[in-house]
């Protein structure tokens, strides 16, 4: 795991291509703290930056930039390659030779045996790197398959211009640095800035599966090398047996190897746990493979409704693990805010960065490398929007436009605290989370009707075009669309194109490498997204529950009643906070005065929404929340 940054251009003297890449470096050197090194070529105006956090083969041998034995390629490149082993004797018995056993060194000598499509196709990992074929004179950018590391690009006049944070971009004096009015409006639909889109006119994100060709010619191609529509069609299209036992049997067992694979590291590593399925799956399989304790990591808060630490404590218990859980205080929130806007590098606005930072936080004080259980819910249809997806489809979100009407209404009479009140009379074990919001989130998803649906649930601002300020221009917005499979497989296919890395990938990028910590993601090992789209409905969601097949292999290693409650999320009581020690921090940044200094917004619909908040009416958090992140992010950087 490391950081990534350079720029191709014009020839220029050898001192100033070094010293420019290195500031790049610099600004991200909190991605590597292990060492940093520039390679550049004066006549053809390409540099190259990289900063190390050594994780397999940390001598001299594995460092980066690194040139090819044959000397035509230079690579930087940031993440991991699972099946590098496998890929080594296969290399040396076409000719290939090794000076040390690093990953970064399997790749490079592939592409220089087989060519970087063929190499891509075969390497199982997360990654974004950059080549440079001194033969062809090209530059080339690639991003992993689900989007796992980052890496945003530019074009210049004479080139182009890298890295894997937008701090290091920012570095090069042709980086643009007007913000992009639809980045602000994505940011307030949605919380994040989705798809290629980043807060800055012409920076761009390279997007997942994607791969970049620029020559020193002006010779420019973008495309896709792997497409998660296509595999996910091509899944849903070749459907496994429901009633075949080897299916489950078969996910256990690709799953255990994903979980090997990542546990592979010359550091020492660790697992978040949250208690719930996702994570307690994958340390549960560590455990399974390791006759040591593994080390796990949780957090909890002192709120009822949003601590997970007491579940964590029990599967850590149950499987063995040597545990550590850290209980989060506002004031312990209130002072890791002020770092968001630098650690999150544009604004983002999933209040759950601040748990996903100190959880990170405290890992990094005992491992280099944690394992973690992101993306069970997108792969294995575990969202609650999903399960009521199911449930209303052809009931309350096909119901008559003016009797939904009638019914959101009817439910919204009671306030989301007063509805939380009444959840209170169900016994606490089976007592729903957050129980108003669900019912209030219940009532919008009526109106909006069974079209309408999954863009209401993923919605912060509903209509965010009404509070931007008028003298913005705007040309286009939104998510694209999936159009293979039936209404929940859309919305599964739109959350792991867009939702998963462009929200929960990125928020654990930035908190993890924040603190020079590398995070692993066994659940989106691509074979395992390939296999889970072969999957029938009926092995996903059964009785009211998603992730059925996932949770059989969790069961084998931990009884259900340890992990089977209701579904939480990893949230924050932000809504309890902004009304308490939170409160002077966000008055300030949501003054009249602050509205006119950033002059993004309007000021008069998003008071409303404070004040409704403070007075209890409505729970705002989440608009709130990302006004205030973009508010904050444009007093740090503007």
């Amino acid at each position: 795991m490391c950081g990534i940054a350079g720029f191709l251009g014009k020839p220029a003297h050898r001192d100033y291509l070094v010293s420019l890449a290195r500031n790049m470096g610099v600004a991200i050197a909190h991605r590597g703290p292990d060492g940093s090194d520039e390679w550049v070529d004066p006549e053809a105006g390409i540099a190259f930056a990289h900063l190390r956090l050594a994780i397999v083969d940390l001598s001299a041998a594995g460092a980066q930039p690194m040139v090819s034995s044959c000397g035509r390629y230079v690579i930087i490149y940031n993440g991991e390659i699972y099946n590098h082993l496998e890929m080594r004797p296969e290399l040396i018995a076409q000719g290939a030779s090794f000076r040390g056993h690093s990953d970064t060194e399997v790749i490079l000598e592939s592409i220089a045996l087989r060519g970087l499509d063929e190499t891509l196709k075969g390497i199982n990992g997360m990654f974004a790197l950059a080549l440079w074929d001194s033969q062809l004179q090209r530059l080339s950018l690639v991003r992993d398959r689900i989007g796992i590391k980052p890496l945003y690009w530019c074009k210049t006049p004479d080139g182009l211009i890298f890295g894997s944070e937008l701090k290091s971009l920012r570095q090069h004096p042709e980086c643009p640095d007007q913000i992009d009015p639809n980045a602000v409006l994505d940011l307030m639909k949605y919380s994040y800035i989705p798809g290629h889109a980043s807060i800055y006119k012409g920076v761009q994100k390279l997007l997942p599966g994607q791969l970049l060709h620029v020559d020193s010619k002006g010779g420019f191609e973008l495309k896709t090398w792997w497409s998660l529509s296509e595999a996910r069609k091509a899944g849903l299209d070749n459907q496994y047996d429901a009633d075949d036992p080897a299916v489950v049997t078969g996910l256990h067992n690709l799953l255990a190897d994903a979980v090997s694979r990542r546990t592979v590291s010359d550091v020492p590593f660790g697992a978040f746990l949250s208690g719930g399925i996702d994570s307690s799956t994958v340390v549960a399989l560590m455990q399974a493979q390791s006759i040591e304790k593994i080390r796990t990591f949780s957090i909890g808060f002192e709120e009822a409704g949003y601590n997970e630490a007491d579940h964590a404590r029990l599967v850590a218990a149950h499987l063995g693990t040597n545990h550590t859980e850290l209980y989060v205080t506002p004031q312990k929130a209130r002072d890791v805010i002020p770092q968001l806007p630098q650690i999150y590098d544009e604004p983002f606005a999933d209040s759950s960065q601040i748990p996903t930072f100190l959880v990170s936080q405290m890992t990094r004080r005992h491992v280099t490398v944690a394992l973690s259980g992101d993306g069970g819910d997108e792969v294995f249809a575990g969202y609650n929007r999903y399960i009521s997806a199911k449930r209303f489809q052809n009931s309350l979100l096909a119901l008559p436009r003016l009797l939904a009407r009638i019914g959101a209404s009817a439910l919204e009479c009671l306030s989301q605290r007063k509805w939380d009140e009444i959840s209170r009379m169900v016994p606490a074990r089976g007592r729903p989370v957050q129980f108003g919001d669900k019912i209030h989130k219940l009532a919008g998803a009526m109106r909006a009707g069974r079209e309408g649906y999954y863009d209401y649930l993923v919605s912060t601002w509903g209509e965010p075009a009404e509070i931007l300020h008028p003298d913005l221009e705007l040309t286009s917005s939104g998510l694209s669309s999936e159009t293979h499979g039936d209404f929940i497989d859309r919305m599964q296919t739109q959350d792991m194109a867009t939702y998963l890395p462009d929200d929960i990938l990125t928020k654990v990028d930035r908190a993890s490498m924040s603190v020079s910590l590398e995070a692993r993601v066994p659940l989106l090992d691509h074979r395992i997204i390939e296999y889970a789209a072969r999957l029938p409905r009926s092995l996903l969601m059964v009785g009211g529950q998603g992730k059925w097949a996932l949770r059989q292999t969790l069961y084998r290693y931990v009884p259900r009643e340890l992990v089977e409650r209701p579904k939480m999320g990893f949230g924050v009581p932000i809504d309890s906070w902004l009304r308490g020690p939170l409160r002077d921090w966000a008055e300030d940044l949501l003054s009249p005065a602050m509205f006119e200094t950033v002059g993004l917004l309007k000021s008069e619909p998003v008071r409303i929404v404070w004040q409704d908040h403070l007075s209890g009416k409505r729970n705002g958090q989440h608009k709130l929340w990302a006004v205030l992140m973009l508010h904050a992010w444009h007093q740090e950087h503007h």
